[in-house]
């Protein structure tokens, strides 16, 4: 099995650098362009079948990379984004401009400095490993597979393929729209870009991460 891991397109709270986590947002203009360049990306693979999370803004980027292709759509949730706790629906401002800058202690040591009532991440990882059993008891003949999920989710489940630990999640960038390859148990392809629209964008040393609010750097 070939899992073609791509993270949906922009929202309005990742152009703004708001946490989102849990919290249920749809998709931009840019993020729905982002999709379309998706699908486009992936039109000349043979897809076997597109698990997606629940979660509106992947739905939707699912939803238009795949219209008029006829391949099935396959919610899973265990592919949800990971639950931020207290951050979800603040700025990273705001989270910078808390007592000791929890942002930058989070950054630096996720596993170890997790938002306050976030979701763990071994037990994310624990979920989206049982969802990726599900998705290869289905296709044991070595099958193509979109898998249309979150930033958070997909760098948790590379950490895992990698071996590394997860204090080590934001040394992965994840783009909006990026599309990212792994045969199980080996990582093939991280952040491929190339397909999508050009944006502008700040410098890699100017970028932070924020799960589902900006691509890590």
């Amino acid at each position: 099995m070939r899992l073609l891991l791509a993270r949906h397109g922009q929202t309005a709270w990742n152009a703004g650098r708001r946490f989102q986590g849990g919290a249920d947002v749809g998709l931009s203009d840019l993020g729905r362009a982002q999709a379309a360049a998706l699908g486009r990306a992936v039109r000349g693979r043979r897809l076997a079948a597109a698990y997606v999370s629940p979660m509106r803004r992947a739905v939707e980027t699912a939803e238009i990379a795949l219209a008029g292709t006829g391949i099935r759509l396959v919610t899973l949730e265990e592919l949800r984004e990971l639950s931020l706790g207290e951050w979800e629906g603040r700025t990273v401002g705001e989270i910078r401009a808390l007592a000791g800058d929890p942002y930058a202690a989070w950054v630096r040591a996720p596993l170890d400095c997790p938002p306050p009532g976030g979701e763990a991440l071994p037990a994310v990882c624990a979920r989206v490993l049982a969802g990726v059993e599900r998705i290869g008891a289905a296709h044991p003949n070595g099958d193509d597979v979109l898998v249309v999920a979150h930033g958070g989710v997909i760098s948790v489940y590379l950490c895992h393929l990698l071996g590394v630990s997860f204090n080590h999640l934001w040394r992965l960038r994840l783009d909006n729209g990026s599309l990212s390859i792994a045969r199980p148990p080996r990582l093939v392809r991280v952040n491929e870009t190339t397909h999508l629209p050009a944006a502008p964008r700040r410098a890699w040393f100017e970028a932070e991460p924020v799960p589902d609010g900006e691509a890590a750097p």
